[in-house]
């Protein structure tokens, strides 16, 4: 039998590879996060992190038990939900970014309202930027987006990073060729993060495609326009790695996170941002 308090712990742990996040995340002591993996490794008989003074990194059997642990947890909160019904209720203004649109999170929240019927969800797709101004200023109650790299507020998701993705009808492009970039407008976090990569390494540069929503993006890149940097885990489909031969900087590694701006989270909010969390990897690995 597993601890369910173990598994969270170990949850937390393995999303944030830090056994200091994990323990603010979950409101509780450091020792105690340390102690529920050391009872949970005790139980499976191996170890799930390869941890030093520095770095916090899952074995394979901590990445077996990360699937085997959102299953258990998930599946006892349905259990929980459905014997004793759901006393969650009232309006719920939740902000998204539109890549996380493409993963599995319509199904999340079809679940999300089978469990909680009485919630009010209200949607608002947007540029991460803006999301947060909207959370900042109680416009929204929830928001699921990027984060800046020189930023720390919020729940971390998952970390990435971005790459340089392309069509397969884009010309080649040399080492030294000014790099034609497809981006979102302005506060857009991935054309901050590509502009100031490009310019550290006096790099040339041009705008040659513009566009505020996600399919824009794909479509002026899936046609040749130009370069646009996507996260990792989520390149949309026909999208491909940008050739090493064009020499392109690396560029910095940035958080999806959960944020509730200047407001703490009620009933509605706080069920969310669990189902989310406790569904992080299918969100990062699947995409409908």
């Amino acid at each position: 039998m597993f601890n369910p308090a173990h598994l969270r712990s170990f949850v937390a742990v393995a999303r944030t590879l830090s056994f200091t996040r994990a323990a603010e995340h979950l409101d509780v002591q450091q020792p105690t996060v340390s102690q529920h993996v050391r009872k949970l490794e005790a139980t499976v008989g191996r170890p799930l992190f390869v941890r030093d003074t520095h770095t916090v990194e899952l074995t394979r059997d901590g990445e077996a038990m990360l699937d085997y642990a959102g299953t258990i947890l998930d599946t006892t909160q349905r259990a929980l939900a459905h014997f004793h019904g759901s006393r969650v209720h009232g309006r719920l203004r939740f902000g998204i970014s539109e890549d996380l649109v493409l993963t599995r999170l319509p199904t999340i929240l079809a679940e999300f309202r089978h469990r909680h019927p009485l919630v009010d969800l209200e949607l608002t797709v947007g540029l991460s930027g803006n999301l947060q101004r909207l959370a900042d200023s109680r416009d929204l109650d929830l928001v699921f987006a990027k984060r800046p790299p020189s930023e720390v507020y919020g729940t971390v998701v998952w970390r990435d990073r971005y790459i340089w993705v392309t069509g397969p009808a884009m010309a080649p492009l040399g080492p030294n060729d000014p790099v034609p970039l497809v981006c979102h407008p302005p506060p857009s976090i991935s054309r901050s993060v590509v502009i100031a990569a490009l310019e550290a390494v006096g790099r040339p540069w041009r705008m040659a495609c513009t566009s505020s929503s996600l399919s824009g993006l794909s479509a002026a890149s899936l046609a040749g326009l130009g370069v646009v940097a996507h996260a990792s885990s989520l390149i949309p489909n026909g999208l491909v790695p940008v050739a090493p031969q064009a020499r392109l900087p690396e560029l910095a590694p940035f958080d999806f996170v959960l944020s509730s701006g200047r407001r703490e989270l009620d009933g509605p909010g706080s069920a969310l941002a669990e189902a989310i969390l406790t569904s992080a990897d299918q969100l990062r690995t699947t995409r409908e």
